[in-house]
């Protein structure tokens, strides 16, 4: 009996579409067909023609882009401004690795530095790594497949793609597309399976990368599971940091800080979850953040004046509730919300000095809550930010460009915003996680080069 996937709208519990699962059965002939492919080079595909189907596929989803829209917010729930933004973003970044293919290159290694190197020339190429198991999370649902699947196309790897369970119609649409595009059958195959059938394809010794976007425990799980010699991309969460110096710009700031801790109801990994704040301003500070959320438009996604959607299930707002109420319990303040609203809705909540012990201080919320405390010693405030053992992308407010430095270099992350929210990005900047938030870069030209592996040459002749 064959299993299924029921999509569900995470707005009103709404059925969209059922699809087929696969079983552990159907692994062996899944990677079998990849590995065909990749073995025998007569069939890889040549950079100019990578580049032909990555641009053409680009043209189409351009034509393309009210429906792939539509789609991103029927199965995840993101607002509209937000998901429109998240397509333009997804078809740039096709544009990024067709243009990035040019830069697949080796390099020359000197010879003749010493007697035993002489007569030779010696250079590098660089080759496809081989097939890419690729594992996604449901919060961008066609970005994020852009970033694993089209990286791995630009390499010329095939890949095996399985998306987020609630959300892989976005995957399959461009699959359609990319197959339109002119992409040969089976180098792309997007799969729906459980956590026990993933396991077996990543850890089955025919792959030869995996990139995986999604929990710390499951990422680093199946990283002590790969089979030797399979390198990989993981991409975990974090609790992003913020420090607020005294001298820091509110016009400028409240607008990005709320944005950045409430867009898609913080369902982010580098989301803004905690502020820390000079004493001197904490109080205006307060006031006017608070102010602007309470401004903050929740409700159906499709419309384009909604700022803060709906969590992915109702399981998730069960826990940020819990979350919220073990805080109160430990004597934090809620400036404003705090409650559920639905079964996948909870307000955009700011909450006052939680207790480090407390989840929302300590552990990634991935919802739509911001906590804020106060500080007089900055050190000890970047302290308490690097206190967790996730580490991903931080932030700092002032005007002084001494202390700007000073909190970026003192700051565990693997970016720094200066006057910016945590949670911006391009997709042509490096991206990723350290410590436990991950290991590897992303980013189009950065997930490319993981997805290639470098092959020496060296010549010996009398004549050199």
């Amino acid at each position: 009996m064959k299993i299924t996937a029921k999509i569900i709208s995470p707005y009103d519990q709404s059925f969209i579409k059922e699809l087929p699962m696969i079983n552990k059965d159907d692994i062996d002939t899944i990677l079998d067909k990849a590995y065909h492919l990749f073995i025998d080079q007569s069939n890889w595909i040549p950079p100019y023609k990578r580049i032909e189907i990555l641009e053409k596929t680009a043209s189409i989803m351009k034509d393309k882009i009210e429906e792939l829209l539509l789609l991103a917010i029927s199965e995840g729930g993101k607002p509209y401004q937000d998901s429109k933004a998240e397509v333009l973003r997804a078809i740039k970044s096709v544009k990024l690795a067709a243009e990035h293919i040019s830069q697949i290159k080796g390099e020359q290694i000197p010879m003749g530095l010493t007697e035993a190197s002489l007569n030779r020339m010696a250079f590098t190429t660089k080759e496809p790594i081989g097939i890419v198991a690729a594992v996604s999370a449901f919060n961008h649902p066609l970005n994020l497949a852009v970033h694993q699947i089209v990286t791995a196309i630009a390499a010329g790897c095939p890949v095996v793609f399985k998306p987020a369970s609630a959300t892989p119609l976005s995957s399959l649409a461009l699959a359609d597309i990319l197959k339109e595009a002119g992409l040969p059958s089976g180098w792309l195959q997007v799969i729906l399976c459980d956590n026990e059938v993933a396991e077996l394809l990543v850890t089955d010794p025919r792959v030869n990368f995996l990139s995986f976007i999604g929990s710390a425990k499951v990422g680093w799980y199946l990283k002590s599971k790969l089979s030797p010699g399979t390198r990989c991309a993981l991409e975990h969460g974090g609790a992003a940091p913020v420090i607020v110096e005294s001298d820091a710009d509110f016009k400028e700031m409240i607008p990005d800080l709320v944005k950045g801790g409430f867009y898609h109801a913080g369902q982010v990994c580098v989301s803004v979850q905690r502020i820390y704040v000079n004493e001197t301003i904490s109080e205006h500070f307060i006031k006017e953040f608070t102010a602007a959320t309470k401004k903050l438009i929740t409700g159906n996604p499709l419309d384009p004046k909604t700022d803060v959607g709906p969590l992915i299930t109702t399981k998730e707002v069960d826990r940020v509730e819990e979350w919220v109420n073990e805080a109160i319990k430990k004597g934090a303040t809620v400036l404003t919300g705090g409650k559920r609203i639905s079964d996948t809705f909870f307000q955009p909540t700011v909450l006052l000095n939680p207790t480090d012990d407390s989840k929302v201080s300590n552990s990634e919320i991935f919802g739509p809550v911001v906590c804020l405390y106060s500080f007089t010693d900055r050190d000890k405030a970047i302290k308490k930010a690097n206190a967790l053992d996730v580490h991903f992308q931080a932030a700092v407010f002032t005007k002084n460009i001494d202390i700007a430095l000073d909190a970026v270099k003192k700051l565990n992350a693997t970016a720094v915003m200066v006057n910016d929210h945590t949670a911006f990005r391009v997709d042509w900047m490096p991206f990723g996680g350290r410590d436990s938030s991950g290991i590897g870069m992303g980013g189009i030209s950065y997930s490319i080069n993981e997805m290639t592996r470098e092959k020496l040459i060296v010549f010996k002749s009398k004549s050199l």
